[in-house]
């Protein structure tokens, strides 16, 4: 139900970048570790916005691995596909954590075309076969000629799913759900489907131990007190859509701000999955900080006009204009970018 709910705010919202939005994430130059920072006094009261950047924000392969195949698995819906050629994949979600993935198990000069998500630099040559933001087109993908598609249901319509199959391309429908808890998962269903599985277990193990090194780095320099720990909320917005919603529990969001040392109050508040946001319940939750995708703070027209947003203004956040936003293709993504992001996002709420 969550993945369908996405789906639905996503293909609401149009396209990913607004009208003149910027053609990739901003890069960050050479830093000191997250270790070596002196974090803010109280990051519940720093004043002002920030950008998270990651420092390197392509994906470094594991190696470059020779596909078993044939390899025959049974997909997230209990379909049993078989792939006997893995010469031309094509990697298709809402998050462009599947192409991520292929990337990062070594497997990327064998990716043909990308979804819309998909913005690391690696990928970006890639002809995109989605439209209207995040809708699949049948014939742009067909015309890529490809022998294996990955996707979830985050991608729509159906039918276009469908199509390919009854033309005879083996499509792996994968789980959506997207968080700390999934990356392993995801890892070790996608090598499995490419015939890769021992890249897979190496893949899975690096980033593992990279998201381990990370959240302890983070570790100290988040506060300790309970108390003193920002509370922080993941905002969803397109003006141009007029669509505005709060990510909770299961929505990934609520893993990376717990992984931030973070108090995420929408899963305080009880709140599952993507919901439209009520100006009282965001009020009364007394958010430090408010986290959103970087075009989508500008499609409000930036933190001026996100201050208009029913019950955001009513906010601790809003008082001290603390926004905190990142790239729409980096921030929820998951997979072998997550220690990067957390790294980012860390820098933007303790050490800005």
């Amino acid at each position: 139900m969550r993945a369908l709910l996405l789906v639905a705010v996503l293909v609401l919202t149009g396209c990913t970048t607004p009208p003149g939005g910027s053609s990739g994430p901003a890069k960050a130059g050479d830093r000191p570790a997250l270790s070596e920072l002196t974090p803010v006094a109280d990051p519940r009261n720093h004043e002002g916005p920030t950008t998270a950047l990651v420092a390197h924000n392509d994906i470094v392969p594991i190696g470059t691995p020779t596909p078993k195949l044939p390899a025959t698995v049974t997909d997230n819906q209990g379909t049993s596909v078989t792939v006997t050629d893995t010469g031309r994949i094509l990697a298709l979600d809402v998050s462009g954590t599947l192409a991520a993935t292929v990337f990062g198990l070594g497997l990327g000069d064998r990716v043909v075309g990308r979804d819309v998500s998909t913005g690391f630099p690696a990928a970006q040559h890639l002809p995109l076969v989605t439209v209207n933001g995040h809708q699949l087109n049948a014939e742009a993908i067909l015309n890529l000629r490809p022998t294996v598609v990955l996707t979830d249901t985050t991608l729509g319509p159906w039918d276009a799913v469908l199509q390919l199959r009854d033309a005879g391309v083996p499509v792996v429908v994968l789980d959506p759900t997207r968080g700390l808890e999934t990356n392993t998962p995801i890892v070790h269903a996608v090598a499995a489907a490419l015939g890769v599985t021992e890249a897979g277990d190496r893949l899975a193990a690096r980033m593992e131990e990279e998201v381990a090194d990370t959240i302890a780095q983070i570790g100290r320099l988040a506060p300790s007190d309970p108390a003193r720990k920002p509370r922080v909320v993941f905002l969803y917005m397109r003006g141009q859509a007029g669509v505005y919603y709060l990510f909770g529990k299961g929505s990934g969001a609520d893993s990376l701000i717990r992984a931030l040392g973070a108090v995420d109050v929408a899963t305080e508040a009880g709140l599952d999955g993507m919901r439209p946001i009520n100006a009282e319940a965001l009020a009364r939750s007394k958010p430090d900080v408010i986290l959103m995708m970087t075009n989508g703070l500008k499609s409000v027209g930036g933190v001026e006009g996100a201050l208009a947003v029913p019950g955001v203004a009513q906010t601790p956040a809003a008082q001290h204009r603390r926004f905190i936003d990142m790239a729409d293709t980096e921030i929820l993504g998951f997979g072998p970018q997550t220690a990067a992001v957390l790294d980012g996002l860390a820098r933007a709420l303790y050490a800005p």
